[in-house]
């Protein structure tokens, strides 16, 4: 399962791609909503493993760095509260990438809901035009106006 964890350069790359994907404004037309939002439910699925594996990265980080700061601070005899901060800073560029895969993960599904909306809202625009079944209303011939009654 550990071999399944992707590299952090990996992440990086993948976090910019979905980024910039979310930060493009969506159309109102239903064919490109509804392929957008196919795009949206991939990002999501992804970006919870994407999450998973930059904690897993974070926290290898801070085991590492908490033998290298314990050997440091017995010395020193810092406070818990300040070894914590320092292992913060250390580990300052993992919390950036699993803080990021978590906003991924949630503004993809903010914008999978606004494109329901919007399908929603196509949906029941075609129904107003025509009729809740779905097809064009049949047109009934026209009757004749008699000028002589002046009535149809």
């Amino acid at each position: 399962m550990l071999d399944q964890i992707t590299p952090v350069a990996e992440l990086l790359s993948e976090v910019a791609r979905h980024q910039s994907f979310l930060e493009i404004t969506v159309s109102e037309q239903p064919e490109e909503v509804v392929e957008r939002g196919n795009e949206l439910s991939v990002i999501i699925a992804r970006s919870g493993k994407m999450k998973a594996d930059a904690e897993y990265h974070r926290d290898a980080m801070m085991q590492s760095e908490i033998i290298a700061l314990l050997k440091d601070t017995v010395k020193a005899q810092l406070p818990a509260t300040a070894i914590n901060k320092l292992l913060d800073s250390a580990c300052k560029d993992y919390n950036y990438l699993a803080t990021a895969c978590d906003r991924i993960n949630r503004s993809a599904t903010h914008q999978l809901e606004w494109c329901r909306t919007l399908i929603s809202k196509a949906k029941a625009e075609l129904a107003a035009n025509y009729g809740v079944s779905g097809r064009m209303p049949e047109q009934r011939p026209m009757r004749e106006y008699d000028d002589e009654q002046h009535i149809f």
